[in-house]
């Protein structure tokens, strides 16, 4: 018999992908709670899953909405601690920006299992960015009432 390849010769599951997967399986959660659908995009472009809706009588609603997904074991927050911070690359935002349907920054806290939400479009409108953002990165705070739960979930469809 063979002997077995040792561990540093084979292709690693990290920690970025368990928490990357959590967060995707966090997410599904509560958008299936609401009664709606995900779908995972198989080639990430800077969106990660899609949404599709369905109206009270269960017809399927013809928006989607998009969600970008991001994973963090150690949550950044401001000294008060309502907010949480994450630096995403511009060019992200500027993508977001120019998107038609809603984008969902959703932050996934794997320590505390938990998720926070924005809708990137009207955040950058209340803080005044735009799709030239100057830097290769600009942070993002989210405020940490805007937990991702099926009721957040029907109010992002609203």
């Amino acid at each position: 018999m063979a002997d077995s390849p040792t561990p540093a010769s084979r292709k690693t599951r990290t920690r970025e992908h368990v928490i990357a997967d959590l967060s995707v399986n966090y997410v599904a959660r509560q958008v299936l709670m609401a009664g709606y659908t995900l779908s995972r995009i198989l080639r990430d472009y800077g969106l990660d899953v899609s949404m599709t809706t369905f109206d009270s009588a269960g017809e399927v609603e013809n928006e989607t909405v998009w969600l970008q997904l991001k994973a963090t074991d150690h949550l950044s927050l401001s000294a008060d601690g309502t907010v949480a911070r994450i630096r995403i690359e511009s060019a992200d935002l500027r993508y977001w920006l120019l998107e038609i349907m809603p984008v969902i920054l959703v932050l996934y806290d794997a320590a505390g299992d938990r998720a926070f939400w924005l809708d990137v479009q009207q955040y950058a409108e209340h803080e005044d960015l735009d799709a030239d953002e100057s830097g290769e990165t600009v942070t993002i705070r989210i405020p940490v009432t805007s937990l991702l739960t099926p009721d957040a979930v029907r109010a992002i469809r609203a």
